[in-house]
């Protein structure tokens, strides 16, 4: 019998465009490995944040953006927030987008202006007198005028907006007040025996930090008060001896307070608290805006310029000294970074020292404020601008 022989199967030919679309996706594979090979240096955490908030800004060949007018005055002080620029000087407080566009113009005379920030907030008063204003999201969003016969000392945002305003008020040697984020005011601390000079509040909103001073004996004493925002007596204290407390913030759990001649974390019921001594060296600057660690510029003598920049752990510690050779026109901290602008110069670091941006022609700028993601704002008395790395 014959047997039935049975046809081969055909093979089916590929589609072309499927071909076509594999081949691209290799290709797209392969150029994008070689990248990161070649580029591995820039591809940074920082430098992809960078990109993502500033994609669509156009910059010049160093990562400029277009300088623009601001409204200058003497004193003046610049802060970079996430959703734009705000000045404070003896012209008023005035709020800006990244571009220049005019958000909110408040047009006064500052015989003391001061200028205070958090993340995304920013609030410009009048140290002494009656006028406070703070900025979020483009806009105003809250505003204070106390009486004549009370004097402001000092005003704070937490990273929520919520804020401790600390004043002199008619009876009292010193009182605080506490608003939340829309500007409702949660509790007033008032003190009798004591004065009250400056006050954060914790990033949860939960506890009020009071340096007090008094006197006792003939001597003047420093203390650390911590309330609970729903009581007026406090839950723990901190003496500090007979020294003034120049600056104070809430960063990764603990408050950092810097004195005269030391740096202290403090944890939040003040149980433990962790000392860097500055002397015998001399401080020339600080900043506490870091991701878990403080800034300080120190110098080996009482006059003259700073010659050696620290950075302190939150342990009270020196992570990282880098030595100075250059006059310091302004520093700054915030994330993982750091910066140092002379009369020639932005230097940009990281935490383990490294440069990781210069910009050599700094158009005459004599002030700088750093972005969490490692981009600079930098302004001169009539101009400012972002300088963003590559």
């Amino acid at each position: 019998m014959k047997e039935n022989a049975q046809e081969p199967k055909r093979l089916k030919k590929p589609n072309i465009f499927a071909r076509i679309l594999a081949l691209l996706v290799t290709t797209v594979l392969v150029l994008g490995a070689l990248a990161a090979v070649v580029y591995r240096d820039q591809l940074t955490p920082g430098a992809v944040r960078r990109w993502a908030a500033y994609r669509n800004m156009t910059t010049s060949e160093t990562g400029e953006s277009a300088p623009f007018t601001h409204a200058g005055g003497d004193k003046l002080s610049i802060a970079y927030l996430d959703s734009g620029v705000v000045t404070a000087s003896a012209a008023g407080a005035h709020y800006y987008g990244l571009d220049g566009a005019p958000f909110v113009n408040r047009v006064l005379s500052m015989d003391n202006p001061v200028l205070s920030t958090s993340g995304t907030t920013a609030v410009a008063y009048d140290a002494g007198s009656q006028a406070l204003f703070a900025f979020r999201g483009g806009e105003e969003y809250f505003s204070l005028s106390l009486d004549s016969g009370a004097d402001l000392l000092s005003a704070r945002a937490n990273d929520s907006g919520a804020l401790a305003v600390t004043a002199q008020q008619s009876g009292y040697k010193g009182a605080v007040t506490v608003y939340n984020s829309h500007g409702k005011e949660i509790i007033q601390i008032s003190l009798s025996s004591v004065f009250a000079v400056d006050a954060a509040l914790s990033p949860d909103g939960r506890t009020v930090s009071v340096v007090t001073m008094g006197q006792e004996n003939g001597s003047f004493f420093s203390r650390l008060l911590f309330f609970p925002v729903t009581q007026e007596e406090p839950s723990a204290q901190v003496d500090l001896g007979s020294i003034n407390v120049l600056d104070m913030d809430y960063e990764d759990g603990l408050l950092w307070v810097l004195c005269e001649d030391r740096l202290l974390t403090v944890t939040p019921d003040g149980e433990t608290v962790q000392t860097y001594h500055i002397s015998p060296s001399y401080l020339k600057g600080c900043s506490l805006e870091g991701d878990g660690f403080a800034l300080l510029l120190t110098g080996r003598y009482r006059s003259g310029g700073a010659t050696q920049a620290l950075i302190i752990g939150k342990d009270g510690q020196v992570l990282q000294s880098l030595p100075l050779s250059n006059q310091v026109l302004d520093y700054a901290a915030d994330g993982k970074y750091f910066g140092l602008l002379s009369g020639s110069r932005l230097l940009l670091y990281d935490l383990n020292l490294e440069v990781y941006a210069t910009l050599d022609n700094s158009q005459g700028a004599r002030r700088l404020d750093l972005s969490p993601n490692g981009s600079a704002l930098l302004a001169n008395d009539q101009k400012a601008w972002l300088y963003i790395p590559q």
